[in-house]
C-alpha cells in the first residue's frame, strides 16, 4: 500500500511557512495533492493554523508570492487545488497536516470565458476560469451581481467550489449582460440571466431602462 502523503510539521521537513520560493513551496504543496484525478479533498481536511504566507491573489488574477508575480501557470494551477475559503471569510492554502492564510484582493479565480447553450428555461451558462476550472452556473454555481460603488460599475461573480468565487472579467461581462432579459422575480419586474434552470437578477428592469437613455 502506498504511503500517504505527507508534508509540514514532520521531523526534518519544512513546512509551508519555510519555503524560500515558490519552487520549493511548489514541490510541498504537491506532496499534499491527491494522486490521480480530480481535486485534493480540502474540506474534509482540518489541519491547524500555522500562520501567514506572504503570498497574494490580486484583483486581476496574478497570483504573488514574496513580493513576485508566479509567471508559471502549471504552478498557479497546483495552489489553486489547495486553496480554501473558511467560515471566518478568510482563504488558505491547506494541506493534510497544515493551513495558512493568503491575502486576496477580490475574489481567488477570474471568470475568463463563457458559453451558452439553449434558450429559455434550459439555457445554460459555461464558465471557464483563468486557472482551469469550467462550472455551469445553476443551482451548484450560482452567480451573484455586486454593485460597485467606487466605480458606479456592476460586479458579476460565479461560485466555483466550497466558497470560493471567480469574478467575471470585464469582457464576459458584457458578453453576458447582452443575454440579460426582463423576468419577474418576487413580483418585481428584474433584469436577468437564467442558466441551470435558476434566474440571477441583475438589476430592477426601470432601473436598466433609466440607465440606458
Amino acid at each position: 500500500m502506498a504511503a500517504r502523503p505527507q508534508i509540514g510539521n514532520q521531523p526534518g521537513t519544512p513546512g509551508l511557512k519555510d519555503a524560500g520560493d515558490a519552487r520549493g513551496l511548489e514541490a510541498l504543496v504537491a506532496r499534499a495533492a491527491r494522486a490521480g484525478k480530480g481535486l485534493p479533498p480540502v474540506d474534509r481536511w482540518n489541519p491547524p493554523f500555522c500562520g501567514e504566507i506572504d503570498m497574494e491573489i490580486r484583483a486581476d488574477g496574478t497570483w504573488f508570492y514574496l513580493g513576485t508575480p508566479i509567471g508559471r501557470m502549471p504552478l498557479v494551477q497546483l495552489f489553486s487545488t489547495v486553496l480554501r475559503k473558511d467560515a471566518d471569510g478568510r482563504t488558505y492554502l491547506v494541506t493534510p497536516v497544515e493551513r495558512v492564510g493568503i491575502r486576496v484582493v477580490d475574489a481567488p479565480f477570474v471568470a475568463v470565458e463563457m458559453h451558452v447553450r439553449g434558450a429559455g428555461d434550459d439555457q445554460v451558462i459555461t464558465f471557464r476560469t483563468n486557472v482551469g476550472d469550467v462550472v455551469e452556473a445553476g443551482p451548484d454555481h450560482p452567480l451573484r451581481f455586486v454593485d460597485e460603488d467606487a466605480t458606479g460599475g456592476l460586479k458579476p461573480y460565479v461560485l466555483v467550489r466550497g466558497r470560493l468565487e471567480a469574478l467575471v472579467a470585464r469582457s464576459v461581462m458584457y458578453e453576458l449582460v447582452g443575454i440579460g432579459e426582463e423576468i419577474e422575480v418576487g413580483g418585481k419586474p428584474m433584469f436577468a440571466v437564467r442558466s441551470g434552470g435558476d434566474v440571477y437578477p441583475i438589476m430592477p428592469a426601470d432601473t436598466l431602462r433609466r440607465l440606458s437613455r
